[in-house]
C-alpha cells in the first residue's frame, strides 16, 4: 500500500508540473508516467488479490510436520471455500472450536460429511479402507472411532463440554460424520491438537458444543493452503 501511494503521488506530480524541456526530456517524462501507471495498476491488482482471493499463513507449531515446518509461510486460497466445501485431503485453514487467541488452525481434512472414520493399530480407516498416508510423520498412538453419535478415543467418548460434537438430531447415522462437520488431523499425529482432542471442525454457524458453543464465536473455513511461499528453499505446491 505504501509503494502504491508513493507511485500515485509521483504520477500526480508528473501530471500537474509544467515542463518546458526539449522533446527528448518530455519523452522521458512520458515513459516514466507510463511505468508509474503500470506499477499503480499492478499494485492495486495485488492488493485486491491479497484482500479477497489469497492470504498468507505463518506456521507457528510442529503439528503439520513433515509437510509444513515451523516458520513456513503459506499461500491460502480464500475463494475456494466460498464456492465449495472442504474435500478429503485438503490442507485447510479454519476456526477451531476451542479458544485460540483469535488464531486460525491449519490441519488436513481426513473425514467429510457422510464418512466413517476409525483409527486402530496406528492406521487410519476412512469408509472402511486403510489410508495410505505418505505425509504422516508417525502412526497415531491412540485408537479412535466415530460411533453412537460421538467420537471415542481409546474407548472414551469426547466430552461435549470440551469438544465440538453435534447433538443426536443432527446426525443422519450414528457412525457417519454429520452434514456441515469435518474430521481434521495434523500430519504430526501424536503432537497435534486436532479432532481427536476437540471434536469436529464446523463449516458455518455457532459451534454445536464445546467451550465456544455459548459464545459469539462463529465457525468458518478461511481457505485452502496451496503453496509454501517462504523460505525460498522450501517453495513448492502443496498436494
Amino acid at each position: 500500500m505504501g509503494l502504491v501511494a508513493v507511485f500515485a503521488v509521483a504520477r500526480v506530480i508528473l501530471s500537474i508540473k509544467p515542463f518546458t524541456a526539449d522533446d527528448g526530456e518530455s519523452s522521458a517524462v512520458a515513459v516514466v508516467r507510463d511505468y508509474l501507471d503500470a506499477f499503480i495498476v499492478a499494485g492495486l491488482a495485488a492488493m485486491l488479490l491479497v484482500t479477497f482471493v489469497v492470504r498468507t499463513f505463518y506456521i507457528p507449531s510442529i503439528s503439520m510436520i513433515p509437510t509444513l515446518q515451523v516458520r513456513d509461510v503459506l499461500l491460502v486460497d480464500e475463494l475456494h471455500y466460498r464456492i465449495a466445501q472442504p474435500a478429503f485431503g485438503d490442507i485447510a485453514v479454519f476456526k477451531a472450536p476451542v479458544p485460540s487467541g483469535g488464531d486460525d488452525f491449519i490441519k488436513r481434512v481426513i473425514g467429510v460429511p457422510g464418512d466413517t472414520i476409525s483409527i486402530h493399530g496406528g492406521i487410519v480407516y476412512r469408509n472402511g479402507r486403510a489410508l495410505l498416508e505418505p505425509y504422516e510423520n508417525q502412526p497415531p498412538n491412540y485408537d479412535l472411532e466415530i460411533k453412537n453419535y460421538g467420537i471415542y478415543v481409546n474407548g472414551m467418548r469426547l466430552d461435549t463440554r470440551s469438544a465440538n460434537i453435534p447433538p443426536k438430531r443432527d446426525w443422519a447415522s450414528p457412525n457417519r460424520i454429520p452434514a456441515g462437520f469435518f474430521f481434521m488431523l495434523g500430519d504430526n499425529r501424536n503432537y497435534s491438537d486436532d479432532s481427536h482432542v476437540w471434536g469436529f471442525a464446523q463449516w458455518r454457524g455457532r459451534f454445536a458444543s464445546g467451550p465456544l458453543a455459548n459464545t459469539p464465536a462463529k465457525a468458518s473455513f478461511a481457505g485452502r493452503a496451496f503453496m509454501i511461499f517462504w523460505p525460498l528453499s522450501r517453495v513448492r505446491i502443496l498436494q
